[in-house]
């Protein structure tokens, strides 16, 4: 099967994400048939939830979708690297593969930080595919923060 990238649906909703003052991120998951079964942008703001980041609601919905707690050969794109906490998510829900767009310095989890798939505990580690679009990715954030700080 030829790869088909589907970060520009993870932009999408990172571009939602901005317009609704939240941090741009977006996630889409992928079944493994191909099709995108659930997508979704950061609502830390809206929900008053410190939980509901892109990768994290976009994980629920997709095992409301499949009726499991689980989610063995699905792809993850997320337009930020994952934090500790939805890298943690990521490897209890077994993802198969995870691609993410910008790196992250400051709050990142899997390439730097805690480096979570790489601990002893960790249970299941996905195969890791880093800098797909990663620079329209980093223009989102690096706007949206813009903004904010401007005088």
């Amino acid at each position: 099967m030829m790869f088909r990238s589907h970060m520009e649906a993870a932009l999408t909703e990172a571009r939602a994400a901005a317009a609704r003052g939240e941090v741009p991120v977006g996630a889409v998951i992928v079944a493994p048939s191909g099709e995108v079964i659930a997508r979704a942008g950061n609502r830390t703001r809206e929900l008053c939830d410190p939980t509901a980041h892109a990768e994290v609601l976009a994980m629920r919905a997709a095992c409301a979708a499949t009726g499991s707690e689980r989610l063995p050969g699905h792809d993850l794109y997320v337009t930020l690297e994952p934090c500790p906490m939805c890298a943690a998510a990521i490897s209890f829900a077994r993802i198969g593969r995870l691609y993410y767009g910008a790196s992250d310095p400051k709050s990142g989890g899997v390439a730097q930080g805690p480096r979570v798939f790489s601990h002893p505990q960790c249970h299941h580690a996905p195969d890791i595919y880093d800098g797909i679009s990663a620079e329209p990715a980093e223009a989102l954030l690096r706007e949206f923060f813009a903004e904010r700080r401007a005088p």
